[in-house]
């Protein structure tokens, strides 16, 4: 019998283990656990849960959530009120029609939007609305020729239509008022000064209806109350602030007023124009009534003509 034989039998991990330096021994026990691991069965999942990587993911997303957003959002809601004022709002940048949207209907406006002029003329006559927010630079077709289509309907014809647009040039400007715009506002827009402006706009809006009015002079019918003007039996229907700007001068015939004082009664101090905005809608309404009705004051301003 050799001494090898004579030796006490040992299992061979063992010894590896108390041959094997620290590092291979916790490599041989991260071994021996994933074995163990996998050899323990695994716990029983009920038969009407199917677990699959969509409902994983659900769970992570809804606990994410409810980490980030410990209270939901409430909805904006619009008043229920008939009077409510009807906006559109067209625009091809989606983060400025959400902005406006979110601000006008927590404000109690009736919102629509459209993504291009094409659309607008779409959408308009469905919904009807008393504003339009409209902007210059769009696909398929612009703000101007927008505007100009939507005055050649008759139902836009008071319509307040108001430019939001980055194009702060004045020729830009002095085109939508020639297409018939009511305002030119420059982006960036701030939400609450624009509230401002509609809202002067609501409140001139339901005052001038409060007034009950007919104007008769040099052959001209202008009846405040329905904002409409004949002229021999012949109706003429002008914008809005068109038909402000020759009521006003009407209402005092040859008294003369200067730019500033009409911007200010016409336009408000709540909103911010150019001088030049007298002139373009004094030549509007020239050609739609005759040229003699208002007469230029050079250096002064204007004044209706009632001889």
């Amino acid at each position: 019998m050799s001494l090898t034989d004579a030796l006490p039998k040992k299992s061979p991990k063992p010894v590896l283990r108390s041959l094997a330096p620290s590092t291979l021994r916790r490599k041989l026990a991260a071994v021996e656990s994933v074995r163990n691991l996998r050899q323990t069965p695994a716990p029983l999942v009920p038969l009407h849960k199917k677990v699959t990587r969509a409902t994983i993911r659900q769970e992570v997303f809804l606990t994410s959530r409810i980490f980030f957003y410990p209270q939901t959002p409430r909805p904006v809601h619009p008043t229920p009120s008939s009077n409510a004022y009807k906006i559109l709002v067209v625009d091809d940048d989606p983060d400025i029609v959400e902005l406006l949207e979110y601000n006008l209907r927590k404000e109690g406006y009736l919102v629509a939007s459209a993504p291009d002029g094409r659309k607008a003329l779409e959408v308009a006559p469905q919904f009807d609305p008393d504003i339009i927010l409209l902007d210059v630079m769009m696909p398929h077709l612009d703000g101007i020729d927008t505007c100009r289509q939507l005055r050649a309907m008759a139902r836009f014809k008071e319509t307040y239509i108001i430019f939001l647009t980055a194009r702060a040039e004045e020729f830009s400007e002095v085109a939508a008022f020639d297409a018939g715009a009511d305002d030119f506002i420059a982006k960036p827009i701030k939400p609450r000064a624009l509230m401002s402006r509609l809202a002067a706009y609501v409140r001139r809006d339901h005052e001038t209806s409060a007034v009950s009015e007919t104007i008769e002079i040099n052959g001209l019918t202008i009846d405040r109350t329905g904002f409409a003007v004949f002229q021999e039996g012949r109706k003429i229907s002008l914008p809005k602030k068109e038909f402000e700007l020759l009521a006003f001068l009407a209402a005092s015939p040859h008294k003369v007023f200067g730019r500033e004082e009409l911007l200010q009664n016409i336009w408000g101090n709540d909103v911010f124009v150019l001088a030049r905005t007298v002139d373009v809608h004094v030549r509007k309404v020239r050609e739609k009534v005759g040229d003699h009705h208002i007469q230029t004051i050079k250096g002064v301003g204007y004044k209706f003509n009632a001889d």
